[in-house]
């Protein structure tokens, strides 16, 4: 190459080639300090939109866990107001036996009838004031769960109906029992042997119910099993993508390094190298 005083050809190429590897090492620190891949959209335009993407369903799919688990816990609280209430029941059958007999008289009867007013009472107040984050539990309103990984084409519902709990109305499917008008006085036990009956039927209704709480409890909780299954592998493909290659980012590290380091010094050669010029001129 012929010497010339009008540019220093050398010092450009190595200025050029330092700028390149100033950028190859910004880029390197950049994904070690950050332990992503992509850091802009202009490391993988495309993998950062499907990264991206993947994110949202991510995210998308852990709120409906969490909306699966929501309505796991108010069924759960409805199963256990019911628990109550079979106990009651079971208190109130304890009573009707008694108020049949003959051997009861009619004082007795209204003791006992007395109890049985407080049970049929608290009935009603379990199915009216049972509550999970604020909302009636006991009501005749389907619960929509909703459940989505953000992509309309797959969102979907869970319909949850627990139905209302009175005195008045323990229904399960066609076979209604209402114990309101229900008494245990009198002179004989022929009320109380109605109310025995109604009883029973109450007990059959309640364990009905909880029976189809347990089986929507159930399908709630393998939603939640499939849900975070989704989530594992979603998450291990967008980290597939996204995640940088640390062994791979250290390796480029010490490399991009030395050619800076080596860059810096062929770019003073080259400038020192132009000063032989003057020695033509002596």
């Amino acid at each position: 190459m012929a010497l010339s005083i009008l540019n220093n050809i050398p010092s450009l190429v190595a200025q050029n080639q330092l700028s390149i590897t100033n950028q190859n090492l910004q880029k390197t620190l950049f994904r070690l300090s950050s332990g992503s891949r992509i850091n802009t959209g202009a490391d993988d335009a495309a993998g950062l939109a499907i990264a991206d993407g993947l994110r949202a369903n991510e995210t998308a799919l852990t709120q409906s866990s969490q909306n699966a688990s929501n309505g796991v816990g108010a069924l759960q609280v409805a199963d256990g107001a019911l628990a109550q209430v079979t106990t009651l029941l079971n208190r109130a059958v304890t009573l009707a036996t008694e108020a049949s007999t003959g051997t009861v008289s009619s004082s007795q009867r209204d003791a006992l009838n007395a109890e049985f007013t407080q049970i049929k009472a608290e009935i009603d107040r379990i199915g009216s004031s049972t509550t999970f984050n604020g909302t009636s539990v006991f009501t005749a309103t389907t619960t929509s769960i909703f459940l989505s990984d953000s992509s309309t084409a797959s969102n979907n519902t869970i319909g949850v109906t627990v139905g209302t709990i009175t005195s008045a109305a323990i229904t399960n499917g066609s076979s209604t029992a209402n114990l309101s008008a229900d008494t245990l006085a009198g002179t004989d036990g022929t009320a109380a042997q109605t109310a025995l009956g109604h009883i029973n039927t109450a007990i059959a209704n309640v364990a009905g119910i909880r029976g189809s709480i347990g089986a929507g409890i159930n399908r709630l909780q393998s939603a939640v099993n499939v849900i975070n299954n989704q989530i594992q592998n979603l998450a291990s493909a967008e980290d597939g993508i996204r995640a940088a290659d640390i062994p791979s980012e250290v390796a480029n590290l010490s490399r991009f390094t030395i050619l800076n380091q080596s860059g810096i010094s062929a770019l003073a050669q080259a400038n020192s190298a132009q000063q032989s010029v003057l020695n033509l001129l002596r």
